[in-house]
């Protein structure tokens, strides 16, 4: 079954794009591989030309999801299964590859109304990456950019939406502070997790970004805490991936994990696990925010 192989970017419209900019680079150790005739700041933080696209929109969430397939027969086949399914399915323009710097894409939403895309071909960077933020690494590349939370009004119509269309693969559920389903589509645990809740402020919950070591992680938290950036959720272990991590907001208001240590999914003896609670430790909120979990 041809299916999406990784989270390959993602597109957040803002309200102010030089403070998203400073952020990401000051705070998340991120890279600017480009700005736009536009004004869309492009972040990148491995291989790829790009991970992140910052437009100037004044939503302050999400507002496309890229998904990453291996060949362009790739895309034709996951077309053709949404199609299929009733979907309706949306040819990228040259144009628009171009912008994604990619070499073809499919566009279409899924059930919750999420702006998504499937794409092959995508344009590496001219240099390996270094961050300007010193001593960070980030674990991505074939993983994808990290993973990504959204709201769903419905969590079983989201997740099979993503299996039987995407080729997706469950991970596991946790049942508490709300209902939570993880998804993956290589090693990561999750690139993908749903949170039911019907009225959410926010499309996105938050996305993570993984460090390749726990020092890198506590640098961050340090430096958050002396107010590079608001602290939501304190450092802890989450039950399922098993990583160590903290919560964020970022200059639109919704959250950023950043964590390190997080256990890998073979698919050859996995089992899909049910968890009553998301951590083993800590992530203790900080501030008080609209009641949406974190994963």
């Amino acid at each position: 079954m041809s299916a999406v192989t990784q989270l390959g970017y993602l597109g957040i419209g803002v309200r102010d794009l030089d403070e998203w900019q400073n952020y990401a680079r000051d705070v998340l150790g991120l890279g600017v591989a480009a700005r736009d005739s536009d004004g869309t700041v492009l972040l990148n933080m491995d291989g790829h030309h790009h991970r992140f696209a910052v437009h100037e929109d004044g939503r302050d969430d999400i507002a496309y999801i890229g998904w990453e397939t291996e060949t362009a027969a790739d895309v034709d086949a996951v077309a053709a299964r949404l199609e299929a399914a009733g979907v309706a399915v949306a040819q990228g323009t040259r144009e628009e590859a171009e912008r994604r710097h990619v070499e073809t894409l499919i566009k279409f939403q899924d059930p919750d109304g999420h702006d998504c895309e499937v794409y092959s071909g995508p344009e590496l960077a001219p240099a390996p990456f270094h961050s300007g933020k010193a001593e960070t690494r980030f674990v991505a590349e074939s993983q994808g950019l990290g993973h990504l939370v959204l709201a769903a009004s419905n969590l079983e119509r989201a997740m099979s939406f993503y299996t039987d269309l995407l080729g997706m693969k469950v991970s596991d559920y946790v049942t508490s502070p709300l209902n939570l389903g993880f998804l993956h589509c290589n090693p990561r645990h999750h690139s993908l997790a749903f949170a039911e809740v019907p009225k959410a402020r926010k499309r996105i919950n938050h996305f993570m970004l993984q460090l390749d070591t726990i020092d890198a992680v506590g640098r961050t938290y340090d430096a958050v805490q002396e107010g590079s950036a608001p602290l939501l959720v304190s450092m802890g272990r989450h039950s399922n991936d098993e990583m160590v991590s903290f919560y964020m907001a970022n200059p639109s208001k919704f959250g950023v994990e950043y964590g390190w240590g997080a256990r890998e999914v073979d698919d050859c003896t996995w089992e899909v696990g049910n968890y009553t609670a998301g951590s083993l430790w800590g992530h203790k909120p900080v501030q008080r925010r609209d009641p949406q979990p974190q994963a």
